[in-house]
C-alpha cells in the first residue's frame, strides 16, 4: 500500500480514536491525556508535518489567552469568597421556598455564565452552590443541573459567554452591536425556555421546603474589590467586541492587573492562584486545533462544505432548522470543541454566514445540553462534582436533557429565523 493511501487511512483512524477516548474516558483517564496522545502520535508517525503542527497550534493563541484569564479571574473569585457569598444571598433570599430558590440560582448561573463563561459556571459556581444547598439540607440535584444546562443555555448572549463562539467565528467575529442583534433574541428564548422545562421536570423536588437557613457569608473587602475588577473587565471585553478586536488579550491582561491588585492589598502569593488554573485544559484545546488541521489537510472540509451546500438549497426555515439540530445532536458525538472548530473552517472556507452560519453556533452552544459528553464546560462540571463525591451518570443527564434541549434549540432558532426574516424579508 503506498505511504500516502496508508497516511490517509492512519489519519482520521488516530484522530476518530483520540476523540473517542476522550468521551469514554477509560479507567478514568483524564481526557487531555487521549488528545494530547493523539496529537503527539499524528507528529511522531509525520503524519502531520511540524511545521503543520506548530501552525494548528499557534492559531488558538486568541483562545487560550480568553481562558487563562476567564480561569484566573474565576479562581481569584473564588480564594475571595465571591461566590460563596453569591450563593449564600441566593439561598437566604428564597426565604423557605425551593421553587423560589430555583429561580435565584438560575439567574446567578445566568448572569456568571454571560459575564465569566460557561466554564466559571461549570467549575466554580457548582461547588458553592452545592455547599450552600447541602447547608440548606434539601436535594441538591435540581440546582446542580442549573449549574449545567444554563451554562450551555446562556453561552450566546456574549461572544464572551463561551469559547467556543471564539472558535466558530475565529476568523470574522461580529461586532457586539451585530452580535447582539443576531443572537440577542435567541439567547433569551434559550434561557426561558431552559427555565421552564427544569422547572416542570424537577416539579415534585420543588414543592419542598426549606427548614434550614444558610450561612452567612458576608462579602470581604477584597471580595467587593474582585467584583469591581470583573466590572472593569466586561467593560473592556465589551469595547473590544465592540471594536471587532479579538477577546483573549484583553481578557488576559485584564485578568493579570486585577489578580495583582486584589493580591497585593490582600498580601497573598498570586503564583497559588496560577497553580489552580486547569493548564491542562489548554492543552486539550491546543491538541484540538493539531487534530481538527490534520483532518482538514486531507480535504475532509470538502464534505462538511458539501453538506452545508445541500442544507443552504433547502427553503431558509428548513435549512436553519436541518443545521442547527444536525449540528446541535452532533456535540454529543465528538463534543462542542472539535465540532466547532470543524464548523468554523467550513463556515470560513464555504464563505458561508447569515441565518446558516448563525443556526451552526447556535446548535454548537445549546446542543450539548443533550448529554454530559455535548461540552467541555459539562465535562467539566461533572468532574467538579466527582469531587465533591457525587456522580450523574451519562442516562441521568440525557433523561434531562433529552426533554429540555430539543425544546430551548426550537425556540432559539425559531428566534434567530424570525430575526433573520424581519432583518431581511426572505
Amino acid at each position: 500500500m503506498p505511504a500516502s493511501a496508508l497516511a490517509h487511512i492512519l489519519l482520521p483512524l488516530i484522530v476518530a480514536l483520540s476523540i473517542l477516548l476522550m468521551l469514554v474516558r477509560p479507567r478514568g483517564i483524564a481526557e487531555v491525556y487521549w488528545i494530547s496522545g493523539g496529537a503527539l502520535l499524528l507528529v511522531a508517525l509525520r503524519l502531520v508535518p511540524l511545521p503543520l503542527a506548530g501552525h494548528a497550534v499557534a492559531e488558538g493563541s486568541d483562545v487560550y489567552l480568553f481562558l487563562i484569564g476567564m480561569m484566573l479571574l474565576s479562581e481569584l473569585a473564588r480564594e475571595q469568597g465571591v461566590f460563596d457569598w453569591v450563593s449564600s444571598v441566593a439561598v437566604r433570599s428564597a426565604k423557605g421556598s425551593c421553587t423560589r430558590l430555583f429561580t435565584m440560582v438560575y439567574a446567578v448561573g445566568t448572569l456568571v455564565t454571560i459575564f465569566m463563561s460557561n466554564d466559571a459556571t461549570a467549575v466554580v459556581l457548582t461547588p458553592a452552590i452545592l455547599t450552600a444547598i447541602r447547608k440548606a439540607k434539601i436535594q441538591p440535584l435540581p440546582y446542580l443541573f442549573i449549574c449545567a444546562l444554563i451554562a450551555n443555555a446562556a453561552s450566546f448572549v456574549l461572544p464572551i459567554s463561551n469559547p467556543a463562539n471564539l472558535v466558530v467565528f475565529h476568523t470574522g467575529m461580529p461586532p457586539l452591536g451585530q452580535w447582539l442583534a443576531l443572537f440577542g433574541v435567541p439567547s433569551l428564548l434559550s434561557i426561558g425556555a431552559t427555565y421552564l422545562v427544569m422547572r416542570f421536570l424537577f416539579r415534585k423536588e420543588l414543592c419542598e421546603t426549606i427548614d434550614s437557613e444558610a450561612e452567612d457569608a458576608p462579602l470581604s473587602t477584597n471580595g467587593k474589590l474582585v467584583l469591581t475588577g470583573l466590572a472593569v473587565m466586561i467593560a473592556v471585553l465589551l469595547t473590544a467586541s465592540a471594536m471587532k478586536k479579538d477577546l483573549g488579550l484583553p481578557t488576559c491582561l485584564a485578568a493579570l492587573v486585577i489578580t495583582a491588585i486584589v493580591s497585593i492589598k490582600a498580601k497573598s502569593n498570586p503564583l497559588k492562584l496560577a497553580a489552580e488554573i486547569s493548564w491542562g485544559t489548554l492543552v486539550l484545546v491546543a491538541g484540538l486545533f493539531l487534530l481538527v488541521d490534520a483532518v482538514e489537510s486531507q480535504g475532509a472540509l470538502k464534505f462538511t462544505q458539501a453538506w452545508l451546500a445541500w442544507a443552504q438549497s433547502l427553503p431558509t426555515v428548513a435549512g436553519a432548522l436541518v443545521v442547527g439540530y444536525a449540528v446541535g445532536i452532533a456535540n454529543n458525538l465528538v463534543n462542542n470543541l472539535p465540532l466547532g472548530l470543524i464548523a468554523g473552517a467550513t463556515l470560513h472556507v464555504a464563505q458561508v454566514k447569515g441565518l446558516l452560519a448563525n443556526a451552526v453556533l447556535i446548535g454548537i452552544d445549546l446542543g450539548p445540553n443533550l448529554s454530559v459528553t455535548g461540552s467541555l464546560a459539562t465535562i467539566l462540571w461533572l468532574l467538579a462534582l466527582r469531587k465533591e463525591k457525587l456522580d450523574v451518570s451519562f442516562w441521568d443527564f440525557l433523561k434531562v436533557g433529552i426533554v429540555v434541549m430539543p425544546v430551548a434549540l426550537f425556540v432559539a432558532l425559531g428566534g434567530a429565523i424570525a430575526m433573520h426574516l424581519l432583518l431581511h424579508g426572505s
